[in-house]
């Protein structure tokens, strides 16, 4: 059924971490997990988040070494065993993917996450019907700000990149976006990082998931 409900935009990208959901807690725990068990020691959540940037296999590959295979299960496990508990829904996002969904509009991910995490999130949130590409860290040769992804989806969906609205709420989902030339809606409800993204002047600014949809449906 296609809803009444009309957006200028052809195609929708979210990242997942702080956007979708919020997963922060588990992703410093799951490192933290393996850290304790294989290395003995802890990291602070600035240290892991300072990490980001490649997968998590490849940062877990630096790290192990000939205990990267035992580790990665570990992590992986963890990740998936406490998901339910350590991270957090964000209000009204399902109701906004079926509205998205009802009026025709492909739907995509483009996250730096591994496809292993990206599936597990996906799946246990019950998010993973909603999209039509998923591109994860693993799907790329250079992860983001590289826009390699964003404009995997253009081109898999045959999409002028001005009428694409990346949505994620960090640095790199704007410089990707950028570099792409498609538009961004940064999200604040669970940015790491809020002084730094709003300094390099996204597209747009939401701090609740209404916001969201007003730009999705209503901006011009």
């Amino acid at each position: 059924m296609i809803s009444n409900e009309h957006s200028h935009f052809s195609g929708i990208v979210f990242d997942i971490d702080g956007t979708l959901v919020s997963t922060i807690d588990l992703i410093i725990a799951s490192f933290n997990h393996v850290a304790q068990k294989y290395l003995g020691k802890t990291l602070t959540g600035e240290e892991i988040i300072s990490l980001f940037g490649p997968t998590e296999d490849v940062i877990l590959e630096e790290w192990m070494g000939e205990n990267y295979e035992s580790s990665r299960k570990d992590y992986y496990n963890f990740y998936r065993l406490n998901h339910a508990g350590m991270t957090k829904p964000v209000r009204g996002m399902k109701n906004l993917l079926d509205k998205i969904k009802d009026a025709g509009i492909p739907l995509g991910i483009f996250t730096g996450k591994g496809r292993t995490s990206s599936l597990i999130t996906l799946e246990e949130t019950g998010y993973a019907e909603y999209f039509d590409s998923i591109i994860t860290g693993d799907d790329v040769i250079e992860h983001k700000p590289s826009p390699e992804g964003l404009l995997k989806f253009v081109e898999q969906f045959n999409l002028l990149p001005q009428n694409v609205l990346m949505i994620g709420d960090a640095k790199v989902d704007i410089i990707a976006s950028k570099k792409a030339g498609t538009r961004c809606a940064t999200v604040l409800w669970d940015s790491y990082d809020k002084d730094a993204v709003v300094e390099l002047k996204s597209d747009y600014y939401c701090e609740t998931v209404n916001q969201l949809e007003s730009v999705i449906f209503n901006s011009k």
